[in-house]
């Protein structure tokens, strides 16, 4: 069963300013948390839409759904984000009220050994979202050149010792395939002083993140999502995006602002000449947070950031990000 506690659950319902008869999406379904509450706010002629590229979230998401008060049509589909427009064009379906993102890894996938996302369990170097992908972790950590894993590892982990740690996973497959979660474990270990250990906390943590990010083009991927993301939401409607990852936080909140302003001339220009109207308001101007007590009583949530926006003009004015 996929449990996971949904994050900034009332902020999110608070942010997408439901109408009852209208059309949301959550693209990234996970435990079904954020769905279910969604679906409970929407009359009968209200649509639920949420999409999740992993197969037993979608399965639990049915059934946690299916046992909601809700009245209204649920459709869910095991899909990549980016495919939204062709998600919803298959359900007959032009335009939503609102959409949703909560990013990252469910408590679920972390918890079940078998995913290889986690550094505290044994099992194969996997950390695929869509177990039918072909890329995994153990093709990156057993194949790619030096270069590139450091280039992974101090991008996306920010890893501070991503040169030593990249050459001693080179050097150690070269003896034998690194083929498990705690294998790589140790050779990350190996990479490092013991002073380094001792201040670092895990010092696999930044590594297995950076891994992750890599499989799932976790990066790439929310871009392409949010450009998609923006085309179908109707004028007025409101997105709600919760983060986990400054590098996550940071592709938001320029998109956003480029999106919101008026005018994209240079700024040398001594007058206007793109006559240009924004495409978005900020409702969120800083990040929203989760308070102490959510923190307390769900540690994965310490994290999160959430960005709110509502779409106020058609004009895809912001560098032909669109």
């Amino acid at each position: 069963m996929f449990i996971h506690e949904p994050v900034l659950l009332q902020e999110a319902l608070q942010g997408l300013n439901i109408d009852k008869k209208g059309t949301y999406v959550d693209c990234t379904v996970g435990g079904g948390g954020h769905s279910k509450a969604i679906a409970d706010k929407l009359m009968q002629s209200g649509i639920l839409v949420g999409l999740d590229q992993d197969s037993v979230a979608i399965s639990s998401a049915k059934a946690k759904v299916s046992v909601s008060n809700s009245k209204c049509r649920v459709i869910l589909v095991k899909s990549n984000f980016i495919k939204l427009e062709k998600v919803l064009a298959d359900h007959h379906i032009k335009n939503v009220n609102g959409i949703l993102f909560d990013l990252g890894v469910s408590s679920p996938q972390f918890d079940q050994a078998e995913r290889g996302f986690s550094y505290q369990h044994e099992a194969w170097l996997d950390m695929r979202m869509d177990r039918s992908q072909k890329l995994t972790a153990h093709d990156i950590v057993n194949s790619w050149p030096v270069a590139e894993l450091e280039k992974i590892l101090r991008f996306y982990g920010e890893e501070r010792f991503a040169r030593q740690i990249a050459i001693k996973i080179v050097s150690s497959r070269e003896r034998s395939a690194i083929n498990t979660t705690l294998e790589l474990v140790q050779v990350i270990r190996n990479a490092l002083t013991a002073r380094v250990k001792r201040k670092v906390g895990h010092p696999a943590r930044r590594t297995f993140q950076a891994l992750r990010i890599a499989v799932n083009d976790e990066l790439g991927a929310l871009e392409k999502g949010l450009h998609v993301a923006l085309k179908v939401l109707c004028k007025g409607g409101r997105l709600v995006i919760i983060t986990f990852h400054p590098l996550e936080d940071r592709i938001c909140k320029l998109l956003f602002k480029q999106a919101s302003l008026s005018c994209v001339c240079p700024l040398e220009q001594p007058f206007c000449s793109c006559k240009g109207k924004p495409m978005l308001k900020l409702i969120t101007r800083k990040p929203i947070v989760p308070s102490s007590t959510e923190v307390a009583g769900n540690r994965r949530a310490r994290s999160a950031k959430m960005r709110i926006v509502e779409k106020v003009s058609d004009i895809l004015n912001f560098g032909g990000c669109i």
